[in-house]
């Protein structure tokens, strides 16, 4: 249950607390006076995006706090303890907010959460129906969503949509490999010419760049052999080679170091140079001897290398492309052979899954179709508190060609509103007001399902108003004794139902407008009554009507009361009569009264 709602800084509101009752909570003011705002921030809070925009102008942030009592909910308080957020004393706080610069924070109970987190959470704290909610029940999926919720089956329905998926996809491979094996079989004579030739090529990466080295040696070879020799008679060869003239400059050195033995280091040097020298000798000798004048091995060169052009040009750019060519159509040729045995492998499993489905899509149409009676009759039951004497609903079941990801049939909400007419879909039916109805009465029955303790109405009474605007708050006080229900309202009737009535006005702070709110009780309440039903709040007529609406309420309610405890048998007609005279005197509240 939502006890407390602060605000700072969000679109006109500077800073605002909104104090919370159980039972029904009803917040009215002029249009524009910053309910819808507050319904917005509440949505802020729960993990709806937002932009910076709704920072008031000249704050640097918007921030959102709401305070929840989670006594009753053990299940949040168990997914807190896994998010590691602890809980004291059966409260969670929430409190979001959003810099001006941009960036949006969210904690839970101090913790730092995610808007993900924030938002699952929510979901189980508050479940809000806008004013222009009434629309999606128009929707065929919409209309299946609402079945599905109060047959208890979004399990099973999830358990159609993945067998569905699975048979989807077991087709689309069969689909796949099919037309892979019908162009496998068109192909298979190219295939087979690419293959082997490819094959018999045994290439390898680099073939191409090891070739070329070996031919441009080969091809070279008396040059190479030509150039070491020269190389190594300069370093080992007669009095002018490198070798004797380093002999000199050692007995050059040795004179130094005599006379001058700090020069140590010269002969270092001297010495490592030596030993390249005659390692490079060494080396040199050794190349000239590896270099073979081998035409033989040369034509053979450029016959494979011509070999390896020819393929590169014809299969890919580089040799890694014939290769990867080469593997490709292999496997593109095997599947002449082997697709076969994976097509019956695929279709067996195609049974399998279709089954899988059959079964799935038939206990979903059980759950469905048990449920569309149960439905029709706890509608029936309501329609005539919201003004709909003869109004009749049915959740007709229409089957499909064939079962897909929603199952074997299609939902269709109908409904009878006048005597003599036959059932027709909601859309040709309903005007905006009886449409919203419709959804209230879906909405009052689903929420004894729904374990989510705080409902938000906003504004839902679009185009209803005299007597039931009345049976409208008579039904949300009766969802009221197992919900907390909170409602933005302009309608009066709603507004005299309330336990709990809280007023927004708009004013100015400082030269900026801003909104504030107030709890209202017994004169305060009566003077905005009146001013809901249009007339003078100061008025003795406007004012006696209005009391009269809330007096109707506390009347009806202590009958209820009343009705419900074990009675004496002979006192239960008294009661009866005096329920019905309360609600007999009761006037029409869509005009002052008259008296």
């Amino acid at each position: 249950m939502l006890t407390e709602l602060r605000i700072r800084n969000f679109a006109i509101i500077e800073q605002l607390t909104l104090p919370l009752a159980r039972g029904f909570n009803v917040l009215t003011g002029e249009t524009g006076a910053g309910k819808s705002i507050i319904v917005g921030a509440l949505g802020f809070l729960l993990g709806e995006r937002t932009s910076t925009d709704v920072v008031r102008t000249g704050a640097d942030r918007a921030v959102v706090e709401g305070t929840f009592d989670v006594a009753d909910r053990p299940e949040l308080v168990t997914l807190l303890d896994e998010r590691g957020i602890d809980v004291e004393e059966q409260t969670a706080v929430l409190k979001r907010e959003v810099a001006a610069a941009g960036r949006a924070r969210a904690w839970v109970n101090g913790t730092p959460v995610t808007a993900a987190v924030l938002s699952e959470i929510g979901r189980l704290l508050v479940n809000v129906h806008g004013q222009h909610e009434a629309q999606t029940l128009l929707d065929p999926d919409a209309q299946r969503g609402i079945l599905d919720a109060f047959a208890g089956a979004a399990s099973q329905a999830a358990a159609v949509r993945t067998a569905h998926a699975s048979l989807a996809s077991t087709r689309a491979e069969i689909a796949d490999l099919t037309r892979r094996k019908s162009d496998a079989e068109r192909r298979a004579d190219y295939l087979r010419h690419v293959v082997r030739e490819i094959e018999e090529a045994r290439l390898a990466e680099g073939d191409d760049v090891r070739l070329e080295e070996e031919a441009r040696r080969l091809e070279h070879a008396e040059e190479l052999r030509s150039l070491a020799q020269g190389a190594y008679a300069a370093i080992e060869g007669d009095d002018e080679s490198v070798l004797s003239r380093l002999g000199q400059m050692q007995r050059a050195l040795a004179s130094i170091l005599r006379i001058d033995p700090a020069r140590a280091r010269l002969q270092e040097l001297y010495d490592a140079g030596f030993y390249a020298f005659e390692e490079l000798a060494r080396e040199l000798e050794e190349y000239e001897g590896s270099i073979d004048l081998d035409p033989a091995r040369l034509e053979e060169v450029r016959r494979r290398r011509d070999l390896i052009f020819r393929l590169v040009k014809k299969y890919g750019g580089s040799v890694a492309d014939v290769i990867r060519t080469g593997v490709t159509s292999r496997g593109e040729l095997d599947l002449v052979d082997s697709a076969g045995l994976d097509l019956r492998a695929l279709e067996s499993h195609e049974r399998a899954a279709a089954e899988q489905l059959r079964i799935a899509a038939t206990e979903l149409s059980a759950l469905r179709t048990a449920a569309a009676s149960r439905l029709a009759r706890a509608v029936d039951e309501v329609l005539p508190f919201l003004g709909m004497p003869d109004g009749h609903f049915a959740a007709t079941l229409m089957p499909s060609s064939e079962t897909g990801p929603n199952g074997a049939e299609t939902v269709e909400f109908r409904v009878t509103l006048n005597v003599g007419h036959d059932a027709r879909p909601l859309s040709r039916v309903a005007s905006g007001g009886e449409l919203s109805r419709v959804m209230l009465a879906l909405k009052t029955i689903l929420a004894r399902l729904d374990a989510v303790p705080t409902l938000i109405f906003d504004e839902v009474d679009a185009g209803i108003g005299g007597k039931v605007g009345l049976q409208i708050g008579d039904t949300m006080r009766r969802v009221a004794a197992h919900h907390q229900v909170f409602a933005i309202t302009h309608l009066p009737q709603i507004a005299a139902r309330a336990h709990h009535h809280i007023l927004v006005a708009k004013g100015a702070r400082g030269g900026v407008t801003t909104a504030d709110v107030a709890v209202l009780e017994t004169d305060r309440r009566v003077a905005e009554i009146a001013r809901m039903l249009g007339g003078d709040p100061e008025s003795e007529i406007s004012r006696a009507h209005a009391a009269e609406l809330l007096e109707t309420a506390s009347a009806d309610e202590a009958a209820a009361l009343a009705d419900a405890a074990p009675p004496a048998r002979d006192g239960a007609k008294a009661r009866r009569g005096r329920k019905d005279a309360a609600r007999n005197e009761t006037p029409d509240a869509s005009r002052p009264s008259s008296r």
